[in-house]
């Protein structure tokens, strides 16, 4: 009782501060223009920006702020140093703050070429960062695409199987990732660690709570929404060697390897294993994505995925409903809804003949609408020469 009074002053006390700031007035309560967020290397600060003109444009979000504050007609507002802190204050009014810093850039003509202050910068000029650093916790759906759920198979096994999971469907399966080490932002290097040479990938759409919430219906759920960004989510199936647990036996009595979808921290854990970004695409400026999503995946300039949204086995709400069933969401979560056919496990044609990643390949994921993920891959090439033999070995040394 004494913490639902807790929650419930702060959040009167949060509101009444937005009210005193005169944050929600007439002209701010739309935006002109459409616009993204993100993080940004600007001057080697992490810096929020806003993403404007086609994706053209990073507005340093406090720098315009302070600008527009120079006015006498405009109130003073305070906006947050990081990604986390916007978007739990998105909600509660700031968002009202942000629309005005918009509708000012416009009617000042800030953002043609000719009219450009210092807090305005081309997208080729800053260095795009994750935009959240980091989330509390990075939940991510398993085999959620019918495709997915049945790579390789031909049309007719897909079919079958298809039908099969839309009569039987279940609950969501769910895993966490890593957040910090594990995410990376676009144009950073995806590794792969020593030894592992089985690392393929996975285009998903992420989904970044703006709201606090435990049991939130399907109904309810976009009201917890902030917005949506690209992310991939790479993985080692080059799963465990034998012996210990996680291991079993054939009626022959030899040992079975274990593939990654029995450890689950071998599997999506490594470094550089989550990117995400460029950038967020607040839920207003995107819609419903079970209308519109369009996401696909290119390698060495092959298009390995594609799908929709009408793939999926659980759509958005019904995974929120489900993860929120386990544990509470804060703001800057972030829920990744899974991905289609088409990854390694589907053996797509590339020019490397492999079907897993390789040393220098590039990688694209696309999210109509919300922007594009570039990445290459390095392979790691060494490590510590004093290791015990405790670490996780190379895939080779027990696999052919």
């Amino acid at each position: 009782m004494i913490k639902k009074s807790l929650f419930s002053l702060g959040l009167v006390a949060a509101l009444m501060i937005f009210s005193n700031s005169s944050i929600v007035s007439a002209q701010a309560t739309k935006s002109a223009l459409p616009f993204k967020v993100g993080t940004f290397a600007i001057n080697d600060i992490p810096t929020i920006g806003l993403v404007m003109q086609n994706d053209e444009l990073i507005v340093e979000l406090a720098s315009a702020n302070r600008a527009m504050e120079l006015l006498p007609r405009y109130s003073k507002v305070s906006i947050p140093e990081d990604m986390i802190g916007l978007i739990a204050q998105y909600e509660y009014g700031l968002k009202y703050r942000v629309y005005e810093i918009v509708n000012w850039l416009v009617e000042e003509g800030l953002l043609n070429n000719s009219n450009q202050r210092s807090f305005i910068h081309s997208v080729s000029t800053v260095d795009i960062m994750a935009p959240i650093q980091y989330p509390s916790k990075l939940m991510n759906a398993a085999v959620n695409f019918y495709t997915h759920a049945c790579e390789g198979c031909t049309d007719e096994e897909r079919a079958a199987k298809t039908l099969e999971r839309q009569q039987n469907r279940g609950v969501p399966y769910l895993f966490l990732k890593p957040t910090r080490g594990a995410i990376i932002g676009d144009g950073d290097d995806i590794i792969m660690p020593y030894g592992r040479d089985r690392i393929e990938w996975e285009v998903e759409m992420a989904v970044v709570f703006g709201r606090t919430g435990k049991y939130i219906s399907a109904d309810r759920a976009y009201d917890h929404v902030f917005g949506y960004m690209v992310a991939m989510d790479i993985s080692d199936r080059g799963g465990r060697p034998p012996g210990g647990y996680g291991s079993t036996s054939t009626t022959e009595g030899s040992s079975i390897i274990q593939g990654s979808a029995s450890d689950w921290f071998v599997g999506k854990g490594h470094d550089t294993f989550a990117p995400h970004g460029p950038w967020i695409v607040p839920k207003e400026f995107y819609g419903d994505p079970m209308e519109r999503l369009h996401q696909t995946l290119v390698i060495d300039g092959v298009t390995v995925q594609e799908a929709k949204a009408g793939d999926m086995i659980h759509n958005i709400p019904e995974l929120i409903e489900y993860a929120s069933s386990l544990i509470t969401i804060f703001p800057g979560d972030v829920l990744q809804s899974g991905t289609s056919g088409g990854t390694g496990a589907g053996r797509v044609e590339r020019a490397s003949g492999s079907g897993y990643l390789v040393d220098g390949e590039a990688i694209t994921a696309n999210i109509e609408g919300i922007g594009s993920l570039n990445h290459t891959v390095r392979i790691e090439t060494s490590v510590p020469d004093d290791l015990s033999g405790s670490q996780l070995p190379p895939v080779k040394s027990y696999r052919p």
